[in-house]
């Protein structure tokens, strides 16, 4: 019962609030008499239509293949990369500089330099994508590395385990909660740079489709609809994300 009533206060409070921001905005909308911008059933109805004539699922789905392909790309050299510079200093003390000199340069910066090497085509995008999410899971897997609690390193050593060994099981499983960490931080940003890719260089995707909804005839209903599923899915990429921190595996860390 108590586990129950746990739940319902997680899931309650949200929802109100979302409800009470729907009613805030159509309410604002009604006393404006504000004839372009949409009320909350304009913008359904007009996602509906999109969702009826299968444009919306595939706009959302060329933006979730291009987000999935870049992030799987930086997902496959940031976690070894950042492991290998957490776990050998020289390798640390000669990538990191270079790395943090790159990584606060914004992905939206690299925007021309993506079209002029890989055009407008889907290319582009998974580039921007990979360049925003590979620098958040490589810094935050090193740092997991780096500061492991050296109790599980000096068990292991008593114990005479092999260099390899030390890595591959004790290492990489207590480096875990930081590499998802990472992917959490860097998913979102991929999230957000594919969108405002798909703005400039694209004929695709949700971020395509809120210029094109701007551009043909001020469809500001279609307009807030991306926005809204924009951020539908980005809340349920994070929390497919933070399932992976239920895996025992990656609890094990935390036991005391």
């Amino acid at each position: 019962m108590q586990q129950s009533n746990s739940k319902l206060m997680r899931i309650v409070p949200p929802v109100l609030l979302i409800v009470a921001l729907i009613a805030i905005w159509w309410v604002a909308i009604a006393r404006s008499e504000n004839h372009i911008f949409p009320t909350p059933p304009e913008v359904a109805s007009g996602a509906w239509a999109l969702l009826q004539d299968g444009t919306l699922l595939q706009h959302i789905e060329a933006s979730l293949l291009r987000v999935e392909m870049g992030f799987g790309l930086a997902f496959l050299v940031a976690v070894p990369l950042g492991l290998w510079m957490g776990w050998v200093s020289g390798a640390y003390f000669t990538l990191n500089p270079l790395f943090q000199m790159l990584r606060p340069i914004s992905p939206i910066a690299w925007i021309p330099v993506a079209i002029l090497w890989f055009g407008v085509g889907d290319f582009s995008p998974i580039f921007l994508i990979f360049v925003s999410s590979v620098f958040p899971m490589m810094v935050q897997t090193t740092m997991g590395v780096r500061t492991i609690d050296r109790r599980y390193l000096r068990a292991a050593a008593n114990f005479g385990v092999s260099r390899w060994v030390l890595f591959t099981r004790v290492v990489i499983p207590a480096v875990l909660p930081e590499i998802i960490i990472g992917m959490r931080i860097g998913l979102g940003v991929a999230w957000l740079v594919v969108v405002a890719a798909e703005m400039i260089a694209l004929n695709s995707g949700l971020g395509y489709l809120i210029m094109d909804s701007r551009n043909a005839g001020n469809r500001y209903d279609l307009v807030i609809a991306s926005m809204i599923i924009i951020g539908v899915i980005g809340l349920l990429l994070d929390g497919l994300t933070r399932l992976l921190e239920q895996l025992s595996i990656v609890k094990w860390r935390y036991v005391r």
